[in-house]
């Protein structure tokens, strides 16, 4: 295992000290327990966003912690579920009187603890799971489907409306409407490697990729034979729009999302395969995403998520965001 570290146990810790000191503009580290806010927290009569998991999947969250999306992330040890208590004292950190939602991935650690940190907090909350991935219903780590890379346009489009001034119930049903609007699959060419574990967490041939696979390399739908990038593409988009059934002409975001360990290069290569099939399939694209957003460490491989918007969701998308990891519109 080559990684830079110092050792496995300080990892964290240290990562979140470089990136809040690059980015002390926006965001503020807490210790004990640890959690990100965004700058100058709370932000009084607007709805508090918070969402967090097992980090590794940079930069989900604290990368979008910041104006129009996240006031505060939650990050857990590597690919394990922040605790209690963590998100009680970021909800009261950054509680400005209008209420608290919680963001939270369909995982079973997820969903305990932030059900648990919610019954704790002292703030006035509510909560939105997201389960975008269509590869399986049930797995390891979740009863139901994974919340995966549409996490982060859940997280975005209802972090626009908080900013404009939607009030807590308004945030929690958009996110529930945007969360049921999009779908995501996912492959992988390589495993990762947990730094704690020091081994890669599967191992695949030099000719087979896992079809479906999770963010922190659950196995996925079946491991088949490496194949063109547009066979891959394709796929990916039959399983995504056949769940989806976006209507014709609707307007939909595509988002490629690297998993870690794929150039830009290659994942505007999937792009460009994953438009084309949606064009082919009379699919209006009419936003795009692409590049490292919900990693699995160094992992090789890109998911796929097509969200079905409309107009409120197009203005909430196109208005201005300033964080570490999405900026546009400032």
């Amino acid at each position: 295992m080559k990684k830079f570290m110092n050792t496995a146990e300080t990892l964290l810790a240290e990562s979140l000290r470089g990136f809040a000191t690059a980015h002390a503009d926006i965001v503020a580290l807490h210790d004990s327990p640890v959690f990100v806010t965004r700058a100058g927290s709370p932000r009084h009569g607007k709805v508090a966003l918070i969402s967090g998991g097992g980090s590794g999947h940079e930069p989900l969250h604290a990368g979008f912690v910041g104006r129009g999306m996240l006031d505060a992330a939650c990050p857990g040890q590597v690919f394990t579920s922040p605790t209690p208590d963590q998100m009680a004292a970021a909800a009261a950190a950054v509680d400005g009187g209008a209420g608290v939602l919680f963001i939270v991935k369909n995982y079973s650690g997820d969903l305990m603890n932030f059900e648990m940190g919610a019954e704790i907090a002292e703030a006035t909350n509510a909560s939105v799971i997201t389960n975008d991935d269509v590869a399986v219903e049930n797995s390891t780590y979740t009863t139901g489907r994974r919340g995966v890379a549409g996490t982060l346009l859940v997280e975005r489009i209802v972090g626009a409306a908080a900013e404009a001034g939607a009030d807590l119930e308004a945030c929690r049903a958009l996110g529930e409407n945007v969360n049921a609007a999009t779908r995501s699959m996912g492959v992988a060419l390589t495993s990762c490697t947990v730094p704690a574990a020091g081994k890669p967490t599967f191992t695949l041939g030099e000719n087979e990729m896992e079809m479906g696979v999770g963010i922190h390399g659950e196995p996925g739908r079946r491991r088949v034979a490496l194949a063109r990038a547009d066979e891959i593409a394709g796929t990916m988009l039959e399983a995504i729009g056949g769940d989806l059934a976006p209507k014709p002409g609707a307007p939909l975001l595509l988002l490629v999302n690297g998993f870690g360990g794929t150039p830009l290069m290659e994942l505007y290569l999937m792009y460009d395969s994953a438009h084309r099939w949606c064009k082919a399939h009379g699919m209006t694209v009419a936003r795009s995403l692409v590049g490292n957003y919900t990693t699995s460490l160094e992992m090789a491989g890109c998911s796929i998520t097509l969200t079905q918007l409309d107009g409120e969701m197009l203005r909430l998308w196109d208005s201005p965001i300033h964080t570490a990891a999405l900026r546009w519109g400032c």
